[in-house]
């Protein structure tokens, strides 16, 4: 249920919206409108059909309705223009950290994914079995962004490592308990996809293959799939990853440093390249300290390409070097990936690693009504990895606009009109 709040948020950015003439809303005309809303005049970049070129999307309630090249205004109670513009399915960022007043790392989830065109995001681990409760009430029963979570094996979450307490959540596995974990899941399964866990040494120790069998075993008795954080990990990653299963997930898959995917020569580890072979998905991943454009290069040139894009998002980057993830996406295009590969791997991707039943990740009729609007900007953008590391880009996708079930968000591009 949304807030009081979100909901008066929710419709005064909708509002500014129509007020800027940005995105502005045309009244259909005196036979009864087919559409409640019509998205015309794009370029629809969307990667599960196949599709690249301009069309009309038609939106009917929840639902997409109709993507043709062109349907009359007259057909839709509201008309927003996107001409000029990208849509695409609304982003899904599988790595983010939305616990807001209770992991470190947290922040509010609707003015960095929704308001960025992310209108799916997967908390990443902030929560274990003792406080995904309040995940739930405070976060998920609240945001306009759909949210669905990772359960960290640990019972207590993300909750004690910050720049003030370097000590992680795995430390003691006594904390670590899969059958409160498997439980926790088996209540929640309409949000929880998964498990996760950290192994850097600050947090999983020394026994970061113990912690890693622990949460093994967690995801197998739910049968769903195992997101790995990996770097400066005790154990060398050929062990780890010895461990990982088809549809498992390794995130900071492009990270600098001990404990990444290249070896001592930069090449990709044989045992990364056996992994993904074997249907585990590479996952960026970007955050504070765990992307690498270096360690991205040299990853493409030897054709191992990310099978999902996502920003991991959170208190210490939001404010650079990751802000959202469209811009992590604009770091991909100067890197070479094409517009229609960035896109596929926030939107298509991502559903088809989850194995989302509602739609999600495509502009297919009968799907959920998730859309979102990007300028493609042209110029010099100057774009720094978790390294400090520095690359000049000239395309960057800045978001325009969001729907999200049918019903129009708005932007942060978009100035608020103060009424």
């Amino acid at each position: 249920m949304r807030s009081s709040h979100s909901r008066r948020q929710f419709l005064k950015e909708a509002a500014a919206g129509h007020a800027l003439g940005l995105a502005p809303l045309a009244q259909g005309g005196t036979a009864a409108p087919r559409y409640d809303l019509l998205i015309r005049g794009g370029r629809v970049i969307d990667p599960s059909q196949g599709l690249s070129a301009e069309r009309d999307v038609a939106i009917s309630g929840r639902r997409i309705a109709q993507v043709a090249e062109r349907i009359e205004e007259s057909a839709a109670r509201q008309v927003l223009n996107a001409r000029g513009m990208i849509v695409t399915p609304g982003l899904i960022d599988i790595h983010v950290h939305v616990y807001d007043g209770v992991a470190p790392l947290g922040i509010p989830a609707d003015p960095t994914c929704i308001a960025k065109g992310v209108t799916t995001a997967v908390d990443a681990g902030s929560a274990g079995a003792h406080t995904f409760p309040g995940l739930r009430k405070y976060v998920i029963n609240a945001a306009d962004t759909r949210i669905y979570v990772l359960l960290n094996i640990s019972v207590v979450g993300q909750s004690t490592l910050s720049n003030d307490n370097p000590w992680g959540e795995l430390l003691d596995l006594r904390y670590a308990n899969p059958g409160l974990a498997v439980r926790t899941i088996e209540q929640n399964r309409d949000v929880i996809l998964g498990v996760k866990i950290r192994l850097t040494r600050n947090i999983a120790g020394d026994h970061d293959l113990k912690a890693l069998g622990l949460a093994r075993e967690a995801a197998d008795a739910v049968k769903l799939p195992l997101m790995v954080h990996i770097g400066g990990s005790f154990s060398p990653l050929r062990d780890i990853m010895g461990m990982l299963k088809k549809g498992d997930i390794v995130t900071h898959s492009f990270r600098a440093g001990e404990g990444g995917i290249l070896d001592g020569r930069d090449r990709v580890l044989p045992e990364v390249r056996a992994a993904i072979a074997r249907g585990v998905h590479m996952d960026i991943g970007h955050g504070a300290g765990s992307f690498s454009f270096d360690t991205a290069e040299k990853a493409l040139r030897q054709e191992v390409l990310p099978g999902t894009i996502s920003s991991d998002v959170h208190q210490f980057n939001v404010h650079g070097p990751v802000y959202d993830l469209a811009t992590t996406l604009s770091k991909f295009l100067h890197l070479g990936l094409s517009l229609e590969q960035v896109i596929e791997r926030a939107t298509s991707n991502p559903a088809a690693v989850f194995g989302f039943s509602n739609g999600l990740g495509t502009l297919r009729p009968g799907s959920e009504a998730d859309a979102a609007l990007f300028s493609l900007a042209e110029g010099n953008f100057e774009f720094t990895d978790s390294v400090g590391a520095k690359r000049t880009g000239h395309q960057k996708l800045q978001p325009a606009a969001t729907v999200k079930g049918g019903r129009i968000y708005g932007s942060a591009s978009i100035p608020v009109v103060q009424g």
